[in-house]
């Protein structure tokens, strides 16, 4: 406790110290004028084929000092970033032209590649100051932003591709004078804090945008090659037309040029990245999530009343009877209350429940950490690959209490902790191992497509090192705790012979999954622009409302699983174990069906079976871990609702 008392005291006086926090962002770095800056470059993307590629597999100019990687955190790797240096260079409000290279004669090969990432579309990511480069064009009237500008174009009415090979960039920057704001940021340079001694040395000018319009422009190679990178051309008036436009085909030098153009903008550095937030039909994303939350809500409240005073109305009608009236009540009326001896009798596959359970547990508390975190602003942008890290590193230190649940729900089971070893390791081992399988197959795709999105062997061994270093022990130290604490006590005695379970007009499992759907009417809205971010390439940062959303898929999958169990149990259907799991974990056949029908009507510019395995295989993943969290959300509750359900009935 004093400890606690110092920490809180320390951070009251912290508190006071600053005038004000900045949270969302990284370190924020200031530039005197003519300070040098060089831009950097992540991996090519497209949106037909979803296949990365490093941005030096064409026949782009490279640094003087050669081409070095950024540094690249777990997160980067696995989502196939390859940050690299670029010679683009800028001082700061320095407005200039300039040449960077031409390339040697085009061969066979250089065209072909160039041709196919052109056709492919593919997309150049430019990164200047940790602000990735935006194009902003005009369509009917409206502007329209990316991320990122073109490897090329291809007329649509020509066989022929041209390649943009000169960049108008505009660099917005505010001029910071040390306002008395204290700062600290979460991005890639780690916590920061201005001191107050230090806000002079802070002062300069900020970046706070970074824009550009490509364009093709033939140059004479002759005259080109002649000058020196970093030597100064005239200016060009993009668009050109496509007589003075770079052709791309064998034997042709391709010339390289930049121009700069620095705009002092009112947008402060803590705003920076609005622009990027502004996702595509704001508007209706907003409407349409809080259209979708207050009819879910008012649909669990009513289901939620209704059951209530349902059962309530049972267990008094039941209480309020005398012993002889309840053991005639019990021979002359059906319901839950027959099934008393057999509703706590062992399920099938009692150990796969258990694994399945202590899984979903690891998940769900995964993804609600990660999710709050992010709502409060900890999970910026501008720190690239830091969300899926955090991801990780929490499924990692979770293990233990995956491996706590499930011994203790193997110990309720069977009574004993005889086989928790057994139990905790398939716990460490399930869900790891089904995504280990169907990413290396999908690496094996990757490799052959000589993609960055591959993961390197290298990062293989960190993987399964942090696997088997971390998680598992982790799983067992969790598993022999479980052993130690107290086992679930049953209200009442399991006969020795099983009730026989009344024939039905219709097979259970049909209102299993049937029930999935009410959970999947939170889901389905907010699927679709978590999905678009992915595969389309779209920031999604909204994570307050999917904070809301995991809140409310909790409670309804917690209510749809109560539900459907008691209605197993009043047609006196006991075997509600794996019934009430999959009935709050069936939402994941919906959201997999639903990612098929976003990859047919909504990725229609995916080409190719490799671009389409590689969805798939990543989307089955999704459902597998989304069954594994709602089941086990559902299992939960039905759990603890049977339990005081019997133990609340006066059993002789």
């Amino acid at each position: 406790m004093p400890g606690v008392c110092w920490a809180f005291l320390l951070l009251l006086l912290f508190a006071h110290i600053c005038d004000g926090f900045y949270l969302p962002g990284s370190y924020m770095h200031t530039y005197s004028t003519k300070d040098t800056i060089f831009a950097k470059v992540n991996s090519l993307t497209s949106i037909e084929t979803e296949l990365p590629f490093s941005y030096y597999s064409l026949p782009y100019c490279k640094p003087l000092g050669g081409v070095k990687k950024s540094a690249e955190n777990l997160g980067e790797l696995l989502m196939g970033d390859q940050i690299d240096n670029t010679p683009y260079r800028f001082r700061m409000n320095v407005n200039e032209s300039l040449y960077l290279c031409t390339t040697s004669p085009l061969n066979e090969h250089e065209v072909k590649l160039l041709k196919q990432r052109t056709r492919d579309l593919y997309q150049v990511n430019m990164i200047l100051d940790n602000l990735p480069v935006m194009r902003i064009a005009k369509q009917n009237g409206v502007n329209i932003q990316w991320t990122g500008f073109p490897v090329g174009y291809s007329p649509p009415n020509g066989n022929d591709d041209y390649i943009i090979n000169h960049l108008k960039f505009k660099v917005l920057v505010h001029e910071y004078e040390g306002s008395g704001v204290e700062i600290i940021g979460t991005g890639e340079d780690g916590m920061a804090v201005f001191p107050k001694a230090d806000k002079k040395k802070a002062s300069g000018f900020e970046i706070v945008g970074f824009e550009v319009v490509p364009c093709s422009v033939k140059y004479d190679p002759e005259a080109m090659t002649k000058l020196h990178m970093y030597d100064k051309v005239s200016s060009v008036n993009c668009p050109l037309g496509l007589d003075k436009s770079q052709i791309i085909r064998e034997r042709e030098r391709i010339s390289f040029t930049y121009e700069v153009e620095f705009v002092k903008s009112d947008i402060r550095w803590p705003s920076r990245w609005d622009a990027y937030l502004k996702m595509e039909g704001a508007r209706v994303h907003w409407f349409s999530i809080l259209n979708s939350l207050m009819v879910i809500t008012f649909l669990a409240g009513i289901v939620f009343v209704i059951f209530l005073r349902t059962v309530r109305r049972d267990l008094t009608r039941y209480e309020e009877l005398d012993k002889e009236a309840q053991a005639q009540m019990n021979e002359e009326l059906s319901g839950w209350k027959l099934v008393v001896g057999d509703v706590f009798r062992e399920p099938d596959c009692p150990k796969l429940l258990c694994v399945m359970i202590g899984d979903g547990v690891q998940i769900m508390g995964m993804a609600a950490v990660t999710i709050v975190f992010a709502a409060f602003g900890f999970m910026s942008p501008a720190s690239r690959g830091m969300l899926l890290t955090g991801m990780i590193i929490l499924y990692l230190f979770l293990g233990i209490v995956a491996g706590y649940v499930a011994v203790r729900l193997w110990r309720t089971l069977k009574g004993t902790s005889e086989g928790w070893r057994s139990v905790s390791w398939s716990v460490a081992c399930f869900f790891p191992g089904i995504v280990f399988v169907i990413l290396t197959i999908l690496n094996f795709i990757l490799w052959g497509s000589k993609s960055t999105g591959a993961i390197p062997i290298s990062l293989y061994f960190v993987l399964l090192s942090l696997w088997f270093c971390i998680s598992v022990p982790l799983t067992l130290i969790g598993g022999f705790i479980g052993t130690r604490a107290e086992a679930i006590q049953y209200p009442v005695r399991t006969n020795q012979i099983p009730r026989e379970i009344p024939a039905r007009k219709y097979p259970s499992w049909l209102l299993v999954l049937g029930a999935g759907t009410l959970p999947f009417g939170t889901l389905f809205i907010e699927l679709f622009f978590i999905l678009s971010s992915i595969w389309l390439g779209r920031f999604y940062y909204v994570f307050g409302f999917l904070l809301i959303v995991l809140l409310l898929l909790i409670i309804v999958c917690a209510e749809v699983s109560v539900v459907l169990t008691y209605m197993h149990l009043c047609v006196e259907d006991w075997r509600w174990w794996w019934k009430a799991f999959f009935a709050s974990g069936s939402v994941s056949l919906y959201v997999f069906l639903y990612s098929i029908n976003y990859l047919v009507f909504d990725l229609q510019s995916l080409s190719g079976p490799v671009s389409a395995i590689l969805y798939l295989g990543y989307s089955m993943i999704m459902a597998i871990a989304i069954m594994l969290s709602t089941g086990t959300i559902g299992f939960i509750t039905s759990f603890y609702f049977v339990h005081y359900l019997f133990s609340s009935v006066k059993i002789d």
